[in-house]
């Protein structure tokens, strides 16, 4: 065939060596806004230079082949002996290894810590997401081994260590930086871990339990160590399982099989049994869940800002395609019906990140207000901006058109990956639930709330009576978990539109208030009212390159 009909026109060029961080205004804008002066300039070169290799070819290289080549589950090597190891494509070794250097699981010994390691974490995401399963493990592990002062003095340097080592094997003593994972969810409970039946017999050093049992999901089994929950003579406790012994030999961790799942195909996933394994008891017995709750309340955070990081890059990528891409004699980006598509993306990928960056600088402020509003809004934003990622990866995967639904284009990664945040750390009823809890049990979590959204009270009229129609449902409780979902929805609403309208150009604010709390919106993307700035509204979302 003629080679004349092969000529590539009218494609738009890869969305490929750009500054990720940089690129993305409302990121920016928020690190500007929640850190010190003093730090910016020190932070913002950080994150351009994260956001450079994000959007490089090579990164981008990388998280294709770590999705493309999974990891493998080795029980026994040749001899027969039992192993239990897991073997990972270079690739991701690669981007876990320069997450690390880059001090993505650091946040908690460092001066804006959390709005640093926040933003780099949304930024280096983008590139691939699976591997971020690991990164928030061991950032998070961090809060609940300081329920022991010994172990957290052991362990959290090597927590926060910028140093990746890889598969290497070793005592804890023999390692620089480690990685943690989780395993909380058995076969009969799932989400109700006091269900859980992996028994603890104490042994007789003080502290040290022997474990027995079985977890349903253990997320990144290759980690030097991991948090568990198990059932001590005074109840469910809180656990560190080690892979290796001081003395170098293996704990009792045997990988059943690696689950095969929907996306997050990168990251291996694992049905783990405990036969008489040893383990620490981290904080009392019967504390379990108290003690491992400041972990799961941070990796809540990690699924929003996932989620958030995969709205913006399906955004970027719809709305670069969009930019370039002529049908009907104009660009896609000028069509009116759909920049009014791309707009309502963009909306819902802004104010996503506005909320979780939000959240972050709350981690920073530490104080007993901030931690109060923390209680209530991160349930609330953990079920809002999750479940809103599937249908940004859908709508901007149609975007594309046929191009978009080609392995090639990498949307439907970022598709398959889009659900996994609703679920991981507890799905949308466990959330609902939550701040329902928060609600009855914690008067301060709801007057931080408050706060918050009433510092743009009179600025918006649709916001303030968004707020009032809040406030109406809240004085009335009964009956209140049958319609916990529609109540936690519109608190992570006013939430997001408070900040919007407070922070975000006038074109932004209008348009998710007239939308989202002023009731005029359709149920799919692309209904926004047309008399509205849309235009402004895309071109602010469009990535520079």
């Amino acid at each position: 065939m003629a080679t004349t009909t092969h000529t590539v026109t009218n494609q738009a060029p890869p969305l490929v060596g750009y500054d990720v961080f940089s690129a993305d205004r409302a990121l920016a804008e928020a690190v500007q806004r929640h850190l010190d002066p003093g730090l910016l300039d020190e932070a913002l070169g950080e994150l351009a230079t994260l956001g450079t290799s994000a959007g490089s070819a090579q990164a981008q290289e990388w998280g294709a082949q770590a999705d493309a080549y999974p990891p493998v589950l080795r029980t026994h090597d040749r001899y027969g002996n039992r192993i239990d190891e897991v073997d990972f494509h270079p690739a991701w070794h690669r981007l876990l290894g320069h997450a690390v250097t880059n001090g993505l699981t650091n946040a908690w010994g460092r001066p804006g810590g959390h709005v640093r390691r926040a933003a780099g974490f949304l930024v280096w995401t983008q590139a691939e997401p699976g591997h971020g399963c690991p990164l928030s493990m061991t950032h998070a592990a961090v809060p609940a081994l300081r329920a022991d002062p010994e172990l957290a003095a052991f362990w959290e340097p090597k927590l926060t260590s910028q140093v990746y080592e890889g598969e290497r094997l070793a005592a804890p003593a023999d390692r620089t930086g480690v990685l943690f994972g989780m395993g909380m969810t058995e076969k009969q409970g799932g989400s109700d871990v006091r269900a859980n039946t992996t028994a603890a017999l104490p042994l007789a050093a003080a502290g040290e339990y022997a474990l027995t049992g079985h977890k349903w999901f253990c997320s990144a089994p290759m980690s030097d160590a991991f948090l568990v929950l198990a059932q001590a003579p005074n109840g469910l406790t809180c656990f560190l399982v080690p892979r290796v012994l001081d003395d170098g030999s293996r704990n009792a961790f045997r990988i059943q099989r690696l689950k095969d799942k929907l996306g997050n195909r990168s990251n291996a996933s694992s049905e783990v049994e405990f036969d008489s394994t040893w383990a620490r008891r981290v904080g009392e017995e019967g504390r379990g869940v108290r003690t491992i709750i400041e972990m799961v309340a941070a990796t809540r955070l990690d699924c929003v800002l996932g989620s958030a990081a995969l709205m913006r890059q399906a955004v970027a990528q719809a709305v670069h395609h969009c930019a370039h891409r002529s049908a009907f004699g104009g660009r896609l980006v000028d069509k009116p019906l759909m920049r009014n598509v791309l707009a309502d993306l963009a909306l819902e990928s802004e104010a996503a990140t506005v909320l979780a960056m939000r959240l972050a600088a709350a981690y920073d402020a530490d104080t007993d207000g901030e931690r109060a509003l923390l209680r209530l809004a991160v349930p609330a934003a953990k079920y809002w901006v999750t479940k809103r990622a599937t249908p940004v990866a859908a709508e901007a995967l149609e975007c594309l058109g046929g191009n978009g639904y080609v392995e090639d284009s990498g949307m439907p990664r970022l598709l398959r990956e889009a659900p996994l945040n609703s679920i991981w750390e507890g799905s949308g009823n466990v959330q609902a639930l939550d701040a329902l809890r928060a609600l009855g049990r914690e008067p301060a979590a709801l007057d931080a709330f408050l706060r918050e959204v009433g510092a743009a009270r009179g600025a918006d009229h649709r916001l303030d009576g968004a707020v009032k129609g809040l406030l109406t449902e809240l004085a009335d409780l009964e009956g209140a978990e049958a319609r916990a979902r529609r109540l936690v929805e519109r608190m992570a609403l006013v939430l997001q539109g408070s900040l919007l309208v407070r922070y975000a150009p006038s074109a932004v604010a209008d348009a998710f208030c007239g939308s989202r709390l002023g009731g005029d919106w359709g149920t799919a993307f692309g209904t926004l009212p047309h008399t509205l700035d849309l235009a402004s509204v895309v071109e602010r979302a469009r990535p520079q390159l």
